[in-house]
C-alpha cells in the first residue's frame, strides 16, 4: 500500500510541475488569463470520491499551500483553504465506491465551481477582487470548469482503477 500512496503523491507532484511549466506553453495566449489549469485539484477530487474525504482534505490543504507559495502568494492559505474545504465538502456529498463516469464528471464540475467560488469570496472579503461574481463566473470560472472537465475525462479510467486498488489495500491493512 505504501507503494500506491507514494505513486499518488508522485503523480500529484508531477501534475503540480506540469501546471507551472508545460501548461502555460500549451494554452493559447488568449486563454492564459481565463483558464487556471489546476490539475492537482482534479486528482484530489478523484481521491475524495474513490478513496476518502479525509485524505483529500490533507492533500488539498498541503498542495493548496504549495500553490499559494509558488504561484499566487497574495494571501497565503487562500488556495489551501479552498482546495481542502472543497474536497472535503464534495466528499461528504459523493462518497461512492464505484462512481460512474457521469457522476464523477458532475463532481469535477461542482468541485471546480465550489473551489473558485470560495476563492472569489476570500478575495472579495480582503478587497483583492473588484469584479462582480457573475462576471467572474462567466469569464473565469466556467472556462476553468470546462478545462477541468476535459482533464477529468482523460484521467478517469486510469485514476479510478488505481484509487480503487488503493482503497482495497487500505481496507485489507485495516483488517489485519
Amino acid at each position: 500500500m505504501k507503494m500506491r500512496r507514494s505513486v499518488l503523491i508522485l503523480l500529484l507532484i508531477l501534475l503540480f510541475l506540469l501546471e507551472g511549466t508545460v501548461m502555460p506553453w500549451l494554452l493559447p495566449d488568449a486563454w492564459q488569463m481565463r483558464i487556471i489549469p489546476n490539475l492537482v485539484f482534479v486528482v484530489i477530487l478523484f481521491v475524495t470520491v474513490y478513496h476518502h474525504r479525509h485524505t483529500a482534505l490533507i492533500l488539498g490543504l498541503s498542495f493548496g499551500m504549495l500553490h499559494d507559495v509558488v504561484f499566487y502568494g497574495r494571501i497565503l492559505g487562500a488556495h489551501s483553504f479552498a482546495m481542502g474545504v472543497s474536497a472535503y465538502l464534495i466528499g461528504l456529498l459523493f462518497q461512492l465506491p464505484r462512481a460512474p463516469l457521469p457522476l464523477m464528471m458532475t463532481v469535477v464540475l461542482l468541485g471546480s465551481l465550489l473551489e473558485d467560488s470560495v476563492l472569489f469570496a476570500i478575495y472579495s472579503v480582503f478587497n483583492l477582487s473588484q469584479v462582480p461574481y457573475n462576471w467572474a463566473l462567466l469569464h473565469h470560472m466556467l472556462p476553468t470548469m470546462l478545462f477541468h472537465f476535459a482533464i477529468a475525462l482523460l484521467l478517469y479510467i486510469p485514476l479510478r482503477k488505481q484509487l480503487e486498488l488503493l482503497k482495497i489495500e487500505t481496507r485489507k491493512e485495516e483488517a489485519d
